[in-house]
């Protein structure tokens, strides 16, 4: 079997198992009526493929995990903070950062993990520089400014390492179908 073939049926199975989680029972009018929605989805509506130009490191992925994990909890005490202590409100800024990511779908899994991040929400994405523009919240001094940045690079690093690496990228072919 192509990898094609186990993508297409991976597709079918996981429609079918959302369609009787969505039902909320198992049975065999919900398995087969599930499968029917997945082929009609799937043959009616489908998605162009998605290029592959590198390769999943998973030590490097852990790494990744870890990481924006902590900054996901990190990021919440600080918002938290934000929020309740006494004074003024934060002084907010939209902050623009490079990022040297090659493959469009890489750029936008590290947009989505940026966006996780509390306190930062991407509002912009020039793809062909490679720039990002992000709402930040707490950059009323440089060395808020400067965390910012660095947790920007540690994440494109991170990225970098688990899914493209120099030695690993190779511009996907664009397939026809």
């Amino acid at each position: 079997m192509t990898r094609r073939t186990l993508l297409r049926l991976g597709v079918l199975c996981w429609l079918t198992l959302v369609w009787m989680l969505l039902w909320g029972n198992v049975s065999a009018a919900n398995v087969l009526s599930g499968l029917a929605v997945a082929l009609v989805i799937t043959v009616l509506l489908p998605l162009p493929a998605v290029p592959v130009e590198g390769r999943l490191h998973p030590i490097s992925l852990l790494a990744l995990v870890v990481r924006v994990s902590y900054y996901l909890v990190a990021s919440s005490v600080q918002v938290a903070w934000l929020a309740v202590r006494p004074g003024p409100p934060p002084q907010a800024a939209v902050l623009r950062a490079h990022l040297a990511i090659k493959s469009d779908f890489i750029l936008a899994l590290a947009v989505n993990v940026i966006n996780l991040i509390p306190g930062s929400i991407v509002l912009e994405i020039d793809q062909t520089r490679r720039l990002i523009y992000v709402h930040v919240i707490d950059v009323g001094s440089d060395a808020a400014v400067q965390k910012f940045h660095r947790q920007i690079a540690d994440v494109e690093r991170l990225m970098i390492a688990s899914f493209e690496r120099d030695a690993d990228w190779e511009p996907a072919r664009r397939e026809t179908t």
